[in-house]
């Protein structure tokens, strides 16, 4: 018997039940493409075809109807099959939850819902990188004289977009309507190309490169107005992040236990002739067990806030607004404790390994490696901040926003100054 936080429902055990083969055959490889620094491209393919992208598709237009608590519960156990893939799809299960938010308000997502159910699934390319402002963006969408429109600008961080069919990008417009907007861009032309070249100690497997746009073509019917986003898409983002630092603690918590039950060599002055009966060893075993256990707890708890946020699609503006609001602030918080507890778990399972635990071959390292870098994003020191500003002052949070530089003055700097989107990657 183990500490076991899955939820039990009938949808979320057939949904288990229906992916449990895919993400063992996921997992059989990971170790390898982790040590090879390899793209999980054929990995990739098998969640496409096996409908994993259109989990939150409704059951009437093919999907699975899943709620955001259950995709949340199938993030985590793909992550601890391969870290990398609860990430890489992230991005796609951001679109595909803004254009599911639209559909439950409005109509008029069949064409969307069945290329998911088909299999084609969407990547970010949202951030940007070098001297460009934080308050705007260098890529730009201009009219090309043909009722559609063409694409010009290089983005980073474009987590997911290697692999798919679409990228939901985050431009700006340079025709007389301006501001902001997405332009959902398909990726198969010669105006795009995507590369491999993040370069980050973790999360290797992400394909999170620079996607460069040149001349590329996007219809009119692809251009949304970033102000119609669906409104708890920062919390749904790191909503993500956690799941998959939930999959790596499981993972390495995995790994550990199995080193220690198949561990001969002890020390003259352990507790215990075997590794797996010293009480110390066993008490950092069951701390990381906790820890895991913790942090899975926590992130499913932000999963219902995001149910409930999806809840008021159809509530009106000031329900949708507070929801949207707690989800936030659910998923900041979060975010505070889930990173430690992983963080802490993933290098305190050294302690019950000794040095033959730090061997290249067994990857153990990988475990601390990324969720160091999942943890990276959208830093917990700032949402640390943004829980304490609430729960003084009754600020709300920042709902977007983003990274780059700023010549904003000094005396005028307001960390939630400028509606800007949140760097996701």
């Amino acid at each position: 018997m183990t500490l076991d936080r899955t939820r039990r429902s009938p949808g979320l055990e057939e949904l288990r039940a229906r992916f449990a083969p895919v993400l063992a055959t996921i997992a059989a490889g990971a170790l390898e493409r982790e040590l090879d620094r390899r793209l999980p491209v054929d990995e990739v393919e098998l969640l496409k075809q096996s409908g994993f992208g259109a989990v939150r598709v409704p059951r009437e237009h093919g999907g699975a109807g899943a709620s955001l608590a259950d995709l949340t519960q199938l993030w985590i156990d793909l992550a601890a099959a391969d870290n990398n893939l609860a990430q890489v799809l992230r991005g796609h299960f951001a679109f595909a939850e803004d254009r599911l938010w639209h559909h439950v308000r409005s109509g008029g997502q069949e064409v969307w819902f069945e290329r998911f159910v088909r299999g084609q699934v969407a990547g970010n390319a949202w951030s940007e990188v070098g001297a460009t402002a934080i308050d705007t963006q260098g890529t730009v969408l201009r009219p090309a004289g043909d009722g559609q429109f063409r694409l010009d600008g290089t983005k980073y961080y474009t987590t997911g977009t290697i692999f798919a069919e679409w990228a939901d990008v985050y431009v700006r417009r340079g025709d007389e309507v301006g501001g902001f907007a997405i332009a959902v861009v398909d990726t198969d032309q010669a105006g795009v190309s995507v590369h491999d070249d993040w370069n980050g100690f973790g999360q290797v497997g992400t394909g999170s490169g620079t996607a460069v746009f040149v001349d590329a073509r996007v219809a009119a019917s692809d251009v949304l107005p970033f102000g119609e986003r669906f409104p708890y898409q920062t919390a749904l983002y790191q909503l993500n992040l956690l799941a998959t630092l939930a999959g790596i603690g499981r993972a390495a918590l995995a790994d550990v236990v199995r080193h220690v039950r198949g561990r001969e060599r002890t020390y003259s002055h352990a507790n215990a002739p075997r590794v797996r009966d010293d009480a110390q060893v066993l008490a950092r075993v069951g701390e990381i067990a906790a820890a895991v256990y913790a942090a899975e707890a926590v992130t499913l708890r932000v999963a219902d806030a995001l149910d409930a946020a999806h809840g008021a699609a159809t509530l009106g503006a000031a329900e949708a607004s507070a929801r949207a609001e707690v989800a936030e602030l659910e998923s900041a918080a979060a975010q505070v404790v889930v990173t430690e507890l992983v963080l802490r778990a993933t290098s305190d399972l050294f302690d019950a390994l000794g040095a033959s635990g730090t061997a290249q071959g067994e990857g153990l390292d990988r475990h601390w490696r990324n969720a160091r870098t999942v943890a990276s994003h959208n830093p917990r020191i700032l949402k640390a901040r943004v829980v304490g500003d609430a729960e003084v002052n009754g600020t709300p949070p920042p709902f977007a926003w983003a990274i780059g530089r700023t010549e904003r003055d000094r005396a005028d700097w307001s960390p939630r100054a400028a509606p800007v989107p949140e760097a996701v990657g």
